[in-house]
């Protein structure tokens, strides 16, 4: 029979657990809302500097830029990895870093060269571990992240692009935040942007000085910035709303495990009980 104070003592240390998930969870989803508003407040401003490039691209028959050209494929990539600065997110880093580590196999396999940028303790942590280039790193910024910090890494980048003609494409992998119960890890391009609608172009009366290579090169900063921070305040928020539900998770489990190991207590101390009375009654049918 189950000792009645070892069950008594687990249920004690489950309730302990359960009172922290559920302090975190608590907390995630504060996180969460405040980071829903940033990634929201900051869609506009990509939009836009999106929609002027998109412009400036397609009015000049001849426009030109090296940053719409696609390069040589040898296969080298410049990856931007986001993660998470803690754990207990449930899948959310692994799944982040199974996408860059499997296009980091994938470019060793061509004989490229790839490099990283990871963003997030957690991705810091994986490849500084790992036989692979790391241009810089940054971590615990997420919460605090704003718009001149995504400047500079948007300028690391562009100007690491412009330096070594040997990297093929920037590529940005995040997790892109679809619903409280559903975060989308994914690897997109961000460099070059073959996007760009120059391939059709329409004349306009809007004369760019001094050139609009000149302005679209200054602008393409900027779209890279709204890009990376976006991607920074979006992962964020897939954060927090994975551990809102992992932790919810872990509480529900909690409160089930308690209800068990109370059926369980409750079902010893019975059997006990009874234990005693049988003793009792069969210490007076000897004495009679």
């Amino acid at each position: 029979m189950p000792n009645l104070k070892d069950i008594k003592r687990r249920i004690h240390s489950v309730e302990s657990t359960m009172q922290i998930t559920k302090a975190m969870e608590l907390v995630a989803s504060s996180k969460f809302r405040r980071a829903k508003e940033r990634a929201e407040a900051a869609q506009p401003f990509f939009e836009q500097t999106y929609k002027l490039m998109a412009e400036i691209a397609s009015e000049d028959p001849y426009f030109d830029s090296q940053f719409v050209h696609k390069r040589m494929d040898n296969g080298a990539v410049l990856l931007i990895v986001i993660a998470g600065d803690r754990g207990l997110a449930g899948g959310f880093n692994s799944n982040v870093l199974k996408i860059a580590q499997a296009r980091i196999d994938e470019t060793n396999a061509k004989g490229g060269n790839p490099i990283v940028l990871p963003i997030g303790q957690k991705a810091v942590d994986y490849f500084t571990r790992r036989e692979v280039k790391i241009l810089k790193s940054y971590d615990h910024i997420a919460e605090q992240a704003n718009i001149y910090l995504a400047m500079d890494i948007a300028e690391l980048v562009i100007s690491t692009y412009k330096r070594h003609e040997s990297i093929q494409n920037v590529e940005l992998v995040f997790t892109n935040y679809v619903s409280p119960i559903s975060q989308v890890a994914q690897c997109m391009n961000v460099i070059p942007l073959t996007r760009m609608p120059g391939a059709n172009p329409r004349r306009c009366a809007v004369e760019y000085e001094p050139s609009p290579e000149v302005l679209f090169d200054k602008l393409v900063s900027q779209y890279v910035a709204g890009l990376v921070y976006g991607a920074i305040v979006e992962s964020y928020a897939s954060e927090q709303a994975a551990r809102r539900t992992a932790m919810e998770n872990a509480t529900d489990n909690a409160t089930d495990m308690i209800d068990k190991l109370s059926l369980q207590y409750n079902r010893a101390r019975q059997g006990a009980i009874t234990q005693e009375l049988t003793e009792i009654v069969g210490g007076a049918n000897a004495l009679e």
